[in-house]
């Protein structure tokens, strides 16, 4: 892997294939006594999050935390930046604390980059999501679910058909799964009304449609996008309930899929607009899952970009090798 995970477009088959391989490995932490490894013992990994999250943060700092890491929170409210220092000088701060990784989230679509590359910091930078740009670490944790339910014989996901739905135009997840899932060897078709897909989108590889109906019937898996109203200056769509009939996913729509065909969404949910209670807990949906092996994927980014370049527990006891 390369020195940074900016991108779902830096890695190669590769490259993603052994982060999958990895994690495979560190899932199984999940069901010991003891969930952590030394892996990490002496690193440094700072959470450095410019935009509210509950679930990218909690699960980087799970992930650290299981490899024996000392992880920093650092919130941009009610720090510096609110008082208007930069994103430099913050970079700078923790570069002279001894910041091994840097997992950066930000509003600002290109900030990781921009850390990562200005020479300000020798630390790893994580794209733990900016702005309407991209989230890698999503997508990878994406594949791991789709890989654990739809893996071929060679443990790929070569030829399954993925529907990604909703507000693709402002959604930095939709952006690194159609790259991530296609790299894979998936095939991708995005779902959305003509307001929602962004322009330059026949650029990416994959298909479109303005009809849910339609794709999910030919579909083995269906990702449904939460509608970020907060980033939108226009209206978009008529009504929410207009929305919904067109493109909400409920108990009628799900009767369309494939038996094996299963249900995702990368939260917070709003019930009741894109997704409703009963497909969002029904036996076809991997959403609590995907929280499950999002930690377990981000384990195995922090060790393959901190620690090493093979798989990490091999040969670990079952205790887990670590006090």
């Amino acid at each position: 892997m390369r020195r940074h995970l900016l991108s779902a477009a830096d890695l190669s088959r590769d490259d993603a294939e052994l982060v999958l391989a990895t994690a495979q490995e560190l899932r199984s932490l999940a069901d010991r006594p003891i969930k952590k490894l030394p892996a990490l013992r002496g690193r440094t990994v700072v959470n450095l999050f410019f935009e509210d999250s509950t679930r990218t943060r909690i699960s980087f700092e799970a992930a650290a935390k299981r490899l024996s890491a000392d992880v920093i929170n650092f919130a941009a409210k009610g720090s510096s930046v609110s008082k208007g220092e930069s994103l430099k000088d913050t970079a700078l701060t923790l570069e002279a604390m001894g910041a091994d990784a840097v997992v950066c989230r930000h509003w600002a679509s290109g900030a990781p980059h921009r850390l990562a590359t200005a020479g300000w910091s020798r630390s790893c930078v994580v794209n733990a999501g900016d702005g309407t740009h991209e989230h890698p670490t999503q997508a990878l944790l994406d594949a791991f679910t789709l890989q654990r339910h739809l893996g071929t014989s060679s443990g790929g996901l070569d030829g399954r058909r993925v529907a990604i739905v909703g507000d693709v135009l402002h959604s930095r997840v939709a952006r690194s799964n159609a790259l991530l899932l296609r790299t894979l060897g998936a095939e991708v078709t995005l779902v959305a009304p003509p307001t929602l897909l962004p322009y330059g989108v026949e650029s990416w590889g994959v298909e479109t449609s303005y009809d849910l109906d339609a794709v999910l019937p030919k579909t083995d898996a269906v990702m449904m996008l939460r509608v970020q109203r907060e980033r939108m200056n226009a209206s978009y769509f008529p009504t929410v309930r207009e929305y919904s009939r067109r493109y909400g996913l409920d108990g009628r729509r799900m009767a369309k899929l494939a038996e094996h065909a299963i249900v995702m969404h990368p939260g917070p949910m709003v019930r009741g607009m894109e997704i409703t209670a009963d497909v969002a807990d029904s036996d076809r949906s991997v959403i609590v899952e995907q929280v499950t092996n999002g930690v377990a994927v981000r384990m195995a980014v922090l060790y393959l970009l901190l620690g090493g370049s093979e798989p990490a527990i091999a040969g670990v006891p079952e205790a887990g090798g670590a006090r």
